[in-house]
């Protein structure tokens, strides 16, 4: 894959790690991370030495602060559509389309790690994420409404991963008041804290062990999972079959037979 401007990218025993890497901006995103992540996460489907994504940023300060507002991003119409809002509503560019896995069409298993900040536009990619783990210092939080704006997009993007009253809290009361990564664990947000300096371990260890199953067992058991947030239950269920037939690989399930006809013990880790 080609070198890129704001990220960081690499492959490791089947796992890419995604590393946003402006510091500096305290990882904000401009047009070319946006572009730079689309290009990433759509090539990523297809190879096939990747099982698994670690999604994490550079520096110690934060995660992702959402947009990069030194930079003009967004919606910005020409001129003569600037007077219509009727134009701006029907034809409105949205930032963050392209940072998330998702949206992408990605559905390899993504782990975000979360070291530091990461607020407003950092859910894009964070509400798509699979697994969330964090920094014990890492907070969450949404500025929109402080500044006079409104929190939509990232609203949305989070209401299946928040308990409801948790997630309008952090709406409402704006860059007034942040979620802990302890509280993140406590409302279920994240999966496990650790020291930031244990980060990338933790992170490595659950990538590795994902990619090192069957691919298509893997993704289409991701695919099922997200189904039940999309669709009522009764047409999930109903899809259930054609899951089962995306994940199916004769050679993988008498792999997985003799290894449990061996005795099929791992070393497991308590969490």
């Amino acid at each position: 894959m080609a070198s890129f401007e704001t990220i960081d990218f690499q492959t490791v025993n089947g796992v890419a790690w995604v590393r946003l890497n402006r510091p500096e901006k305290l990882n904000a995103f401009n047009t070319a991370m946006q572009r730079e992540l689309a290009q990433i996460w759509r090539a990523l489907r297809h190879d096939p030495d990747v099982g698994a994504i670690v999604l994490t940023a550079a520096g110690d300060r934060a995660f992702c602060t959402g947009i990069d507002r030194s930079e003009a991003l967004g919606n910005e119409a020409p001129a003569a559509d600037r007077s219509s809002p009727a134009a701006r509503l029907l034809h409105f560019d949205d930032p963050g389309a392209s940072l998330g896995p998702k949206t992408n069409d990605l559905w390899k298993p993504v782990i975000a790690a979360v070291n530091g900040m990461a607020c407003g536009g950092a859910f894009y990619m964070l509400g798509e994420a699979d697994i969330l783990i964090a920094a014990e210092d890492a907070t969450f939080f949404d500025p929109h409404v402080t500044y006079g704006m409104v929190a939509s997009y990232e609203t949305i993007q989070m209401a299946q991963r928040m308990p409801f009253g948790e997630l309008l809290r952090m709406q409402l009361l704006g860059a007034h008041e942040r979620l802990s990564a302890r509280r993140a664990l406590e409302i279920g947000l994240v999966s496990e804290i650790c020291p930031a300096a244990d980060l990338a371990e933790r992170a490595r260890w659950i990538a590795e062990t994902i990619a090192a199953r069957p691919r298509e067992a893997i993704q289409a058991t991701l695919r099922a999972a997200w189904s039940t947030r999309e669709l009522p239950r009764s047409q999930a269920l109903a899809q259930g079959s054609a899951f089962l037939a995306l994940g199916w690989k004769p050679e993988n399930l008498a792999e997985g037979q003799r290894f449990f006809a061996q005795g099929g013990r791992v070393d497991w880790k308590l969490r």
